[in-house]
């Protein structure tokens, strides 16, 4: 397991890697990684000879009033996760390294950015869209793997990656779940005993609303009212949003006619949580 801080070390490694006709898989995330993030690096694993997962806390995705600073970070730990998984390197670079002072370049893809977490976090798809572009340029990956559970972020990426015409297939996977049905994520470590139980709120509701689904109901607004009304039956539960969009355009949906996305953002205290399913049609 190699730990690298440089950008040209990746590139140097990756060129040797090239060299030997071997292809390269990439894994990107910010620390702090779970079982759902092995689960993208043994994907990355058993469809690439080769394996790098970048380690990355993110400053410019993060809003003036959101966690950057308490935003969990454990390089150990997070190496042995990524040994164990198969990954062959770790880039874990500062943000002195992946950022000029005088940075003057930007990234950004419009309308798909515009609603659910984008709405409700201005720039934070800039950010991402930058950093996920830069790390692209540095890896030079076969095939990128991202979790499903950030959806707007996977219809995003793939949006960049189409119009910037960059040589990546994004393979979206799937969302890894607790034993109790809470979606793996990061910030769940913020979370009480108390406000841990609350939380099982967010996929209950959505199982609910496949049940629906299977039985027929295709009126979208109708599906929102109940989970809206489930979610207020939380008092540890605050909404953020709810929504019922088409799964590719990202567009509210009035009557459910093709594949939709159903996604959900709720505070329970002070944390924020997202979860969601598509459905085929």
């Amino acid at each position: 397991m190699m730990l690298l801080k440089q950008i040209k070390e990746v590139r140097k490694l990756v060129k040797s890697w090239r060299k030997e006709g071997l292809t390269v898989g990439y894994v990107p995330t910010m620390g702090a990684l779970h079982e759902g993030h092995e689960s993208l690096i043994k994907r990355a694993v058993a469809e690439n000879d080769r394996v790098i997962v970048s380690v990355f806390v993110n400053p410019t995705q993060f809003g003036p009033n959101e966690d950057y600073d308490a935003y969990p970070r454990n390089i150990d730990k997070d190496m042995q996760l990524c040994m164990n998984a198969g990954a062959v390197a770790v880039f874990n670079p500062e943000p002195e390294e992946m950022y000029f002072d005088d940075k003057s370049t930007s990234v950004s893809v419009s309308g798909l950015t515009d609603v659910l977490c984008g709405a409700k976090r201005p720039g934070h798809f800039n950010g991402v869209c930058l950093i996920v572009s830069k790390f692209l340029n540095i890896v030079t990956p076969d095939k990128a793997y991202f979790g499903q559970k950030d959806a707007q972020q996977v219809a995003v990426i793939k949006r960049m990656v189409r119009d910037l015409n960059i040589d990546v297939e994004i393979i979206p996977c799937p969302i890894i779940r607790e034993e109790d049905g809470l979606a793996k994520s990061s910030r769940n470590t913020y979370l009480s005993y108390e406000e841990r139980k609350a939380a099982l709120v967010l996929s209950r509701i959505l199982q609910m609303v496949r049940k629906e689904l299977d039985n027929g109901e295709r009126d979208a607004n109708k599906l929102r009212e109940m989970i809206a009304e489930e979610l207020n039956k939380e008092p540890l539960a605050k909404i953020d949003y709810v929504e019922i969009v088409d799964s590719d355009s990202l567009k509210h949906v009035e009557v459910i006619e093709r594949s939709i996305l159903v996604p959900i953002a709720v505070y329970i205290g002070k944390t924020r949580l997202i979860d969601n399913f598509i459905y085929e049609l």
